[in-house]
C-alpha cells in the first residue's frame, strides 16, 4: 500500500510545474473576420484572430478574444422559433469563419442586432 501511494504522489508531481510553455496546444479559437461596413456591395476589411494564445493582424486581439469568448453563444444562428422585433440596425454585415466555425451576421432585426452588439468589438474592423 505505501509503494502505490509513493507511486501516485511522483505521478502527481510529475505531472506539476508545467507552464505550458512550448505546448502545441492548438488555439481555441483561429479565425477569419470580414467585415462589409456599408453592406455586401461596399468594400470588405478583413483580419485574423487567434484566441488562448492571443493574436492575428485583427486590431486589438486580446480585448477582441476577451469578447468573443465571454459571447461565445452570439456564434450560434438565432433558433427558427425565436420572436425578433423587426428592427432594421443597418446594412453592415460579417463572417467569422474558421476550424468549427461558420458565422454569419447581420443587423437585419431585433435578434440578429443583439448578436452583433455582444460581438462588436470582433466584427467591426477598423482601418488601420
Amino acid at each position: 500500500m505505501k509503494v502505490a501511494c509513493f507511486l501516485a504522489a511522483v505521478g502527481l508531481v510529475a505531472g506539476c510545474g508545467s507552464d505550458g510553455a512550448g505546448s502545441s496546444a492548438e488555439p481555441r479559437y483561429d479565425v477569419t473576420i470580414v467585415f462589409w461596413p456599408e453592406g455586401a456591395d461596399g468594400e470588405s476589411r478583413q483580419a485574423t484572430l487567434r484566441c488562448d494564445p492571443d493574436g492575428g493582424t485583427h486590431s486589438d486581439p486580446n480585448g477582441a478574444c476577451d469578447v468573443l469568448l465571454e459571447n461565445e453563444d452570439a456564434l450560434e444562428p438565432v433558433a427558427g422559433d425565436v420572436a425578433c422585433t423587426q428592427i432594421y440596425g443597418g446594412d453592415q454585415l460579417a463572417t467569422i469563419t474558421g476550424a468549427g466555425v461558420q458565422a454569419s451576421f447581420s443587423r437585419a432585426n431585433g435578434c440578429e442586432i443583439a448578436r452583433w452588439d455582444a460581438l462588436r468589438p470582433v466584427l467591426e474592423l477598423t482601418v488601420d
